[in-house]
């Protein structure tokens, strides 16, 4: 089975990896686009990896021209969903944000044969149980040292699967099974991403979270130790910023703004910014056809001015 000890060795790498403090691992943001800078001025690189992806922009570049235009061809057919000839703001939007969710996509495919017992390509809740705590279920985790622990961490999966499984029917499609292993990932799921936060930093369970919890959350001094720069600053903004309405505590809102903060869609703004570029005619929308002339140049055009591909492409 995926066992438990797999979950256990989680657990000790997450306590020792202390190097980086850990409320900002605890904070979801949205993946990167690129690993490059948004600046059209100094090359399309940026543009290049958000259409792609980041591993598929490095593949390209080993490409000939002739298999990069064919590649890139079938993935504009891919963009225009509804096959009228030409790729919108939507489109392309909804593709980027694919790119962005494609490693996701790829942890949930390495992990869905193990669950998947029956390969019905749906994953019930007995199948996910069974295989992740079978052999402790059968002896109510009297072999488990902390068996505390590992009951609450089967009621919160219970939970989560449950939550992510929004017909009820007590098994999970690929999409629910996703929301269940990366639930910052979906609207629906966020409220059990702040009530997993808050019961694991709010250690005697009144349903709220102070200051000596937010702290000793991230930081364990050592004897005689002063406390670090960055420990004083987290107190500041704990009280300047966190508890926005001053009673000491963060409660479930104020968690959700931490832990979920709200940011710029950086894939709505890439599309809206290569239709703004290759949009000859502002129709808001660009017709894939394309002149036979600029392919031959693909490589060129791919590394140097990509932009200027992608228009003469899905035009």
């Amino acid at each position: 089975m995926v066992l438990l000890k797999s979950l256990v060795s989680l657990c000790i790498l997450a306590a020792v990896a202390f190097a980086v403090p850990r409320q900002e691992k605890r904070v979801h943001h949205q993946a990167d686009l690129s690993d490059h800078a948004h600046d059209d001025a100094h090359g399309y690189q940026y543009d290049h990896e958000a259409f792609l992806g980041k591993e598929e922009a490095k593949t390209f570049d080993q490409l000939t021209p002739e298999e990069s235009k064919d590649r890139l061809a079938k993935i504009v057919d891919r963009i225009d969903t509804d096959k009228d000839g030409y790729v919108t703001h939507a489109e392309l939007h909804y593709w980027i944000k694919h790119r962005q969710r494609r490693y996701i996509e790829e942890n949930v495919n390495k992990h869905w044969k193990d669950y998947d017992k029956n390969q019905d390509d749906r994953i019930a809740w007995e199948e996910y149980k069974n295989t992740t705590y079978g052999y402790y279920l059968d002896e109510e985790f009297d072999d488990v040292e902390d068996k505390a622990t590992y009951k609450a961490m089967l009621t919160r999966d219970e939970r989560r699967f449950k939550t992510a499984d929004r017909d009820r029917d007590g098994i999970a499609t690929r999409e629910e099974f996703t929301a269940f292993l990366h639930p910052e990932e979906f609207d629906y799921m966020k409220d059990v991403v702040v009530q997993e936060t808050v019961e694991d930093i709010d250690k005697n369970d009144d349903g709220k979270i102070s200051l000596a919890e937010y702290i000793g959350d991230m930081y364990t001094p050592e004897s005689g130790e002063n406390e670090p720069e960055w420990v004083q600053t987290e107190r500041k903004h704990f009280s300047e910023i966190r508890d926005s309405n001053k009673d000491g505590y963060l409660d479930a809102s104020e968690v959700a703004h931490w832990v979920l903060p709200g940011e710029v869609d950086h894939a709505d703004n890439e599309a809206k910014h290569l239709i703004h570029e290759t949009d000859t005619n502002k129709s808001l929308s660009v017709h894939r056809k394309c002149a036979s002339w600029k392919l031959d140049n693909i490589i060129l055009l791919v590394r140097t001015d990509f932009l200027h591909f992608l228009s003469c492409l899905i035009r």
